[in-house]
């Protein structure tokens, strides 16, 4: 448990016992605690000897930061239509933004097989975390991103019962209170980017 390490959406960050309780940017699934935002990690002790554990967004001032090809970057949806997908850039690697960048997925960049069977609102919704990596600077100075690797697609979706949603396969998630089943292009389950758990919970 690295205090000073920078969290991503679906990081682990330490368990959910006795002495350990989720606070803000964070969440609770099968007794461990997980980031729901990217920033860094803060321990806050309380009256009854507990710890809140709590993510804050990384301070990024003073500093020039701006997407390069081929960096990893955290997006979050803003509109979806049968071409493309639009998107905010909110992080940089593990640099959180002060202001967001504009990103654009084609549909034939949603997925690396398939191409021509992706439907991209069976992929993406508006309001959906995602990790992406960055292509190049397409037009209208918005940068092309793909999401055609396992390890790249969701990270945090939420319901439409506002329950943040648990991922059960490659292309589905599900609701935790309704247990209505969405689907999504999820990213790949991997200790960097989502944990195994969060899966196995749904099952």
């Amino acid at each position: 448990m690295d205090k000073d390490s920078i969290f991503i959406p679906g990081d682990i960050i330490c368990p959910a016992d006795n002495n350990y309780i989720s606070g803000n940017g964070t969440v609770t699934r099968k007794n461990t605690i997980y980031a729901s935002i990217a920033g860094k990690c803060n321990f806050q002790k309380i009256e009854d000897g507990k710890t809140v554990v709590e993510i804050r967004l990384k301070n990024s001032h003073n500093q020039n930061i701006v997407p390069t090809i081929d960096c990893l970057v955290a997006a979050r949806i803003t509109n979806v239509n049968p071409r493309f997908c639009k998107c905010a850039i909110i992080s940089v690697d593990d640099v959180l933004l002060p202001e967001s960048f504009r990103g654009l997925i084609r549909k034939e960049d949603a997925r690396a097989t398939e191409k021509d069977k992706v439907e991209l609102y069976k992929s993406f919704r508006p309001g959906d975390i995602i990790l992406a990596r960055v292509l190049s600077l397409g037009d209208a100075q918005a940068y092309l991103l793909t999401t055609a690797e396992n390890e790249l697609g969701v990270v945090s979706a939420t319901s439409e019962s506002g329950e943040t949603m648990i991922p059960i396969s490659w292309c589905e998630m599900q609701c935790p209170k309704t247990l209505a089943k969405e689907n999504r292009k999820v990213a790949r389950v991997h200790k960097d980017y989502i944990i195994n758990s969060l899966v196995t919970e749904a099952e």
